[in-house]
């Protein structure tokens, strides 16, 4: 039963309670214990009024009261800071788990996921789908669990006094908690999801805005830009209108219904007086003791009307863990097998290699077939669209072909993905990011245990020698958040030397020098080539500077292969090559 549940919500919810079950247990009696102490404390003063009405003789009379008010007034502010104290300790620390569970789901896939979620999508279920998971422990699970214990006790302690009352009182208290808050969440549930469909499109509009900001205002369409988003906005306010608007009802008719279950209390009670069962100092305890428990027992309903939006946050989690393949297993003796990749010397091959994206007709790439040579350099190039992103996502093992086979030294690349071991190949994208902190450390991530020397080795190798000396810190410096203090050509050399410190024998090139003026894209092209002799290369890119360098071209074309050859054979026997080349480097 526990594995069931763990595979519907993912993962994402019901093992955490288990990190952590004594907290989650103290939560919860605290809670209960919260909620006593208010009923108590009502309870306790209606008996106080109504026997202070009678004008004992002595106050000793009601000094017992008296102390119990004070009592379980003080008790039910420490024992409720105590809850929350309890509770949001372990809550922060499952938050801390969740953070990291996802970061680790989306950092290794990030060219994947980029290609099918947009920046706003995956900031979204950062910010709001993981907090999201945060009411579920705070909102329904403790409070559910607290009033499911309050309401057995109650209706046990009621049945004692009036069996009959008891029963009745336990549907009553039933229809509140449960049939009332189930119904309200049938009705608003396509209000619900319409509010936050409306609100997930803002947050990924408004991410797309400020990432595109200097865009917008340098074409004069900043206004466009903000007339459009006060829109979205009007919307998106439109529909949390509808959803509260219904809320307010549902919370007004649960409000109804407390006033039913105190007068039916206060009827009980002077009944139970009139017949002699109790004295009539305790009318006024039953009728006042109604609103605590009644309105702990509304708060539990209104949280399960938030369920929605609980479960669509777990779903979009557990879709981004399955299109990052977080999830799937290693395959036995994968591990041989990918470290093996790394020293065979057949190097990288693609059969009958073709793929489409979900939800399309035409294939991206159909029937490619490619061997790239241990030591060889070989580019792969095409105009936009030809399919070369899309071929170097199912090389890095984060795309799976719908046919054919893409082998590492004769292990599936989907089999190295699935391994702890350290990939067989590096890449070097268009846009790497340099973090605010010192260049050292910037290399260091290739690999983390690195000496200085071979940090310094490989920044000497990378081409920033003279840079780092003319540096006041040197490898020291800090380069400031996103790089800003250096320039495209830098920031790419920085990148290199965290390739050359992987020393990975296979080295993927993503469009490398895109953006580069022509002299900084030479000086690059020579340090790469340079830095990177000796390694299989795959080189992505879509025009042709450089192409006297490669051992072969291979050529894409609506996701096939168009031609292929030495710069020379293709030069010599393709017209159309030939044309490009002119028109690339005349």
């Amino acid at each position: 039963m526990k594995k069931t549940i763990a595979n519907r919500d993912g993962g994402w919810i019901f093992p955490n309670l288990r990190a952590y079950p004594w907290r989650f247990m103290a939560a919860a009696i605290a809670g209960l214990l919260a909620v006593a102490c208010a009923a108590a404390l009502v309870f306790t003063s209606g008996y106080l009024i109504s026997r202070s009405a009678l004008r004992p003789e002595n106050v000793l009379m009601v000094y017992v009261p008296i102390v119990l008010v004070r009592t379980f007034g003080f008790g039910k502010a420490v024992v409720q800071y105590l809850e929350r104290l309890i509770s949001h300790d372990a809550v922060l620390r499952i938050l801390s788990r969740l953070r990291v569970r996802l970061y680790r789901i989306i950092e290794p896939q990030a060219l994947r996921l980029r290609s099918r979620h947009r920046a706003g999508d995956l900031l979204g279920m950062l910010a709001e789908d993981i907090e999201q998971l945060q009411h579920v422990y705070l909102r329904l699970i403790l409070p559910a669990a607290a009033v499911v214990l309050l309401y057995g006790a109650g209706i046990v302690i009621l049945g004692r006094m009036d069996g009959r009352f008891a029963l009745w009182m336990a549907m009553y208290c039933g229809f509140l908690f449960i049939t009332l808050p189930v119904f309200a969440l049938l009705v608003s549930r396509g209000t619900r999801m319409q509010s936050k469909a409306r609100r997930n499109l803002a947050y990924r509009e408004l991410t797309d805005g400020v990432f595109g900001m200097s865009d917008w205002i340098l074409s004069g369409r900043t206004g466009r830009f903000l007339s459009a988003f006060k829109q979205r906005q009007a919307q998106m306010a439109a529909a949390d209108r509808n959803v509260r608007r219904m809320e307010w009802r549902t919370g007004w008719l649960a409000q109804c219904l407390t006033c039913g279950a105190v007068i039916m209390l206060t009827l009980w009670a002077a009944a139970q007086s009139a017949k002699g069962a109790m004295s009539p100092e305790w009318i006024a305890a039953f009728a006042l003791v109604g609103f605590p428990l009644m309105d702990a027992l509304v708060k539990a309903g209104e949280s399960v009307m938030r369920t929605t939006d609980y479960r669509e946050s777990v779903q979009r989690l557990k879709e981004i863990e399955h299109a990052a393949g977080d999830t799937a297993p290693a395959r036995p003796g994968s591990m041989k097998g990918a470290d093996e990749a790394g020293r065979d010397a057949s190097g990288l091959r693609l059969v009958n290699v073709s793929f489409r994206y979900p939800g399309t007709d035409g294939w991206q790439l159909h029937g490619i077939d490619l061997h790239v040579p241990a030591g060889s350099q070989v580019a792969l190039t095409g105009r936009s669209g030809a399919g070369k992103t899309t071929l170097l996502s199912l090389i890095q093992g984060e795309l799976a072909p719908d046919r054919g086979s893409i082998t590492i030294g004769g292990v599936s690349v989907q089999q190295i993905q699935n391994n702890e071991s350290p990939r067989p190949f590096a890449v070097l994208n268009q846009q790497p990011y340099v973090f605010d902190t010192t260049i050292a450390n910037n290399i260091r991530l290739g690999r983390p245990d690195a000496t200085d020397d071979e940090v310094r080795e490989a920044a000497e190798l990378a081409g920033l020698g003279k840079l780092i000396a003319a540096l006041p810190d040197g490898l020291g410096t800090r380069v400031r958040e996103a790089g800003v203090r250096f320039s495209g050509g830098e920031r790419q050399r920085i990148a290199l030397a965290r390739v050359l410190l992987q020393n990975r024998p296979i080295v993927l090139l993503d469009e490398p020098t895109v953006g580069l003026d022509p002299v900084t894209e030479r000086d690059l092209l020579d340090t790469l080539f340079t830095a990177l002799r000796g390694k299989t290369l795959l080189w992505i890119t879509h025009h042709l500077a450089g192409m006297e360098r490669m051992d072969r071209i291979v050529f894409l074309d609506r996701g096939r292969i168009a031609m292929q050859g030495t710069h020379e054979q293709l030069l010599r026997d393709h017209e159309r090559y030939r044309k490009l080349y002119a028109l690339d480097r005349p």
